[in-house]
């Protein structure tokens, strides 16, 4: 009825859905094949208890290896009879990609190593999508060789010591690192909120 007021109704989880319906053949494959900068990230989404998520989706958003935005359009490739994704092209960095946790909860994806930004060290921003949140989450994944950049990034100088390490990947071999997010506990994730 018109002029009749409206009230908000409360948000509805995200998920499980999702992972029917956003992940894509590639989605884990930022840098090109390869490329000399590209790094492999990975890790597990856990809840409090320990246990692990199996129907997350982690997205990664980051700038090349001289810490510029890309440009790029899009390297998502269709298939011209069905209209399905068909997975990346392979030669665009784009910045971007998007993978769901397997049923222990693990992920991964490769990327390249980011460069830094003015006033930041190297860092690529994380959305996390999973059941039983009413909006995604952000946070971030520092890289841990980049200690004398830590100490400017005002992020990183803004938390306590314990609370900035879940922020910081720990390396591994052949150009790996892992990153935890853990959803709740003693050892959460630092979560960011924009206004």
């Amino acid at each position: 009825m018109p002029g009749t007021p409206t009230h908000p109704t409360p948000s509805h989880t995200v998920g499980p859905f999702f992972g029917h319906a956003l992940p894509f053949p590639g989605g884990g494959e930022l840098a090109p094949p390869g490329h000399p900068a590209a790094v492999t990230v990975h890790g597990r989404v856990v809840d409090g208890a320990g246990a692990p998520v199996p129907d997350a989706l982690v997205e990664l958003w980051g700038p090349d290896e001289r810490g510029r935005l890309p440009r790029t359009p899009g390297s998502l490739r269709r298939d011209a009879v069905t209209g399905g994704f068909l997975g990346r092209h392979a030669a665009d960095f784009t910045g971007w990609g998007r993978v769901p946790t397997d049923a222990e909860g693990r992920w991964s994806a490769r990327t390249l190593r980011p460069g830094a930004r003015a006033g930041h060290a190297p860092y690529l921003a994380v959305c996390l999508f999973a059941r039983g949140l009413l909006h995604h989450l952000f946070t971030r994944l520092y890289f841990p060789e980049d200690t004398v950049a830590h100490a400017a990034d005002p992020l990183l100088a803004a938390l306590p010591p314990e609370r900035r390490r879940t922020l910081v990947a720990t390396a591994g071999p052949h150009g790996a690192y892992r990153f935890d997010i853990r959803l709740q506990g003693g050892e959460e994730t630092v979560f960011l909120e924009f206004r």
